[in-house]
């Protein structure tokens, strides 16, 4: 589907950042965890497009990943189980170009269910996402993160989906954040609450739920008119500073993320990288998604962050938006479903 013909839902910034979060994911997904940069650019230089992953993947710990439990109500590996335990095995081997990773398809997931409900609701989500990660065909992807593992480890083990979060510290906790401003719409009286909400279902570590808070502030308020910039700083205080923003100001991305600040997935310097990359390409997507993949390490996840901001203050390229495979399916979530009951309309913000 051509996104130039239906434009309704990119003009609505909340959904443009949610699409934004899942161009950052897909372009970042074949460099995702690479932590050796001059690996990731001989393997596939510039990332400016998207690309299909390598079967091979040098940084690859995936063969001392485990999860052994194989009763019916903790299957989630299904057939990529074989993958597992090998050395060199890429993440998301298997995946197309412009495909995205298992937590972006469930935020798709996640989207879709709130705007059929016409609201959120903890227990139909967890209804919705058991039943998603025990269906065998329901996505392509190879890596589980390890939250998933531990939820239904706990499921297994005979706990209610309700208690079986646990205290999670990365970054992958906030992938749902941008879907859930995009569903109810970043008016919606209650999206704070109902984000920390959704989050602590599989993330119940403090500071990861302080994140999502700070994240959901900064883009409502970048989707109802704020410049990005001020909005980080307003909203984004506890992480980033102007000080420090302006100390790195001639240092190279990579330097920021990777040597100031840690390119690897937990929330205390995978949120601040982020953000920071986000205020350092504000005024151009392209080149901000581009040197979130570059910057190797969790570059999926920081995606969610980076690609949503970006999205909500500045158009997505077209080549992005085409490339991309789940763009039909975000146009029919967004395009064919009326706004949700207590969130205003563009007229009444």
């Amino acid at each position: 589907m051509n996104p130039s013909a239906h434009p309704t839902w990119l003009e609505e910034p909340a959904v443009r950042a949610f699409a934004g979060a899942l161009v950052a994911d897909a372009l970042a997904m074949p460099v995702h965890w690479y932590y050796d940069r001059a690996a990731l650019d001989r393997d596939y230089g510039p990332v400016t497009g998207y690309l299909a992953p390598r079967d091979h993947h040098p940084d690859s710990i995936l063969w001392r990943s485990r999860y052994d439990c194989t009763a019916p109500e903790g299957e989630i590996l299904h057939d990529r189980r074989r993958h597992w335990g090998q050395a060199g095995v890429h993440y998301h081997r298997g995946l197309a170009a412009g495909e995205n990773t298992l937590n972006a398809l469930l935020a798709l997931e996640l989207a879709a269910l709130v705007r059929r409900n016409r609201h959120w609701d903890a227990e139909r989500w967890l209804e919705h996402y058991v039943a998603f990660m025990r269906r065998p065909d329901s996505h392509r992807d190879t890596y589980v993160e390890e939250y998933h593992r531990d939820f239904f480890t706990n499921l297994a083990a005979g706990r209610k989906p309700i208690n079986c979060g646990v205290r999670d510290i990365h970054i992958g906790g906030l992938v749902p954040v941008p879907a859930l401003a995009a569903a109810l719409g970043p008016q919606h009286p209650d999206l704070r609450r109902v984000v920390g909400e959704h989050v602590g279902l599989t993330h119940k570590d403090r500071d990861v739920l302080a994140a999502a808070d700070g994240f959901v502030r900064i883009l409502a308020a970048v989707c109802r008119g704020a410049e990005l910039r001020e909005a980080i700083l307003d909203h984004g205080r506890d992480w980033i500073s102007r000080a420090r923003l302006d100390s790195w100001r001639d240092l190279p991305d990579r330097a920021v993320v990777g040597t100031r600040l840690s390119s690897a997935c937990y929330i205390a310097d995978a949120f601040p990288a982020s953000l920071a990359l986000a205020w350092r390409h504000a005024d151009d997507f392209a080149a901000g998604v581009a040197a979130n993949a570059a910057c190797g390490g969790d570059n999926c996840h920081r995606g969610a962050v980076v690609g949503a901001l970006l999205g909500a203050a500045r158009p997505i390229p077209q080549p992005l938006l085409e490339g991309l495979v789940c763009l039909a399916r975000v146009e029919d979530i967004f395009d064919t479903s009326p706004a949700l009951p207590g969130a205003p309309t563009e007229s009444q913000a």
